[in-house]
């Protein structure tokens, strides 16, 4: 191996993210995928280049791929999961708040991860021990902080709401609204920014370990030193649902009551 596999991680990222930044603002094809969930050229294009540099530097592991699925070795240990183009929705409608996703799950757990901003050029990194912000070439640690009280709330219908969570209930909640201010980004993108201390919080439904859309945030975050459950304070696996990632235990405890408040 020629390089780490977080190093690794940087460099496949960053080859979808220059994908996305120069097809942006440019004609997009759409491809329907379901309900409410659909690709663009800019996706294949981004996935494309991600796999291309992780086929090249570690030809027999196996990947997991957002649009093309799964390729590779079946049994191999070591899988790659990649989501080329994280706010999709926000890059058709013409606004740069995305993030390509690579991470690497090896075993039961992800070894490294790598989320790139197409727009900035910043590319949050983990090798587990450390969590990084790579811009201009030189790396500096993520230092999570709740300062800026900004919670991003997933209200995307894709993440479903499990029983006993409200995301409409928790903004609509009087001690959210004296505490905090809400925010709507893409999932990875938030993630990296409570990891960054540019967010105090994020929340959302839906299907956490193994989800190509939340690896790489999640081990960032947990890397960062943020406090990370589901949105019930238990520890996330793969029969929970749902995420709380906050940037210390005061702002993890001080959500986790609101949520666990009757709607």
């Amino acid at each position: 191996m020629s390089v780490s596999d977080a190093e690794l991680a940087v460099a496949a990222a960053s080859a979808g993210a220059e994908v996305v930044r120069a097809r942006f603002a440019g004609p997009l094809a759409r491809f329907e995928k379901g309900p409410g969930d659909f690709a663009t050229d800019a996706d294949l294009a981004a996935e494309a280049a991600v796999l291309e540099v992780l086929r090249a530097g570690r030809p027999g592991d196996a990947v997991t791929g957002e649009e093309g699925g799964r390729s590779g070795e079946g049994d191999a240990d070591r899988m790659w999961l990649v989501d080329p183009l994280c706010g999709t929705v926000n890059y058709e409608a013409g606004h740069l708040f995305v993030a390509v996703n690579v991470a690497l799950r090896e075993g039961g757990a992800v070894t490294a991860a790598a989320a790139a901003d197409p727009a900035t050029g910043e590319v949050f990194w983990t090798d587990v021990d450390r969590a990084m912000l790579r811009r201009g070439g030189a790396d500096a640690a993520l230092r999570p902080s709740a300062r800026t009280a900004l919670v991003d709330v997933n209200l995307d219908l894709p993440y479903r709401e499990p029983p006993g969570f409200s995301a409409v209930g928790l903004l609509a909640d009087p001690a959210f609204a004296e505490r905090f201010r809400p925010r709507v980004v893409s999932s990875t993108l938030a993630l990296t920014w409570v990891a960054a201390g540019r967010r105090a919080a994020y929340v959302t439904g839906g299907r956490m370990r193994d989800s190509i859309h939340f690896e790489a945030g999640i081990a960032l975050c947990e890397a960062a030193g943020c406090t990370v459950t589901d949105l019930f304070g238990e520890p996330l696996t793969d029969r929970t649902t749902g995420l709380l990632a906050a940037a210390d235990a005061e702002t993890h405890a001080a959500l986790l009551e609101m949520i666990g408040r009757p709607g």
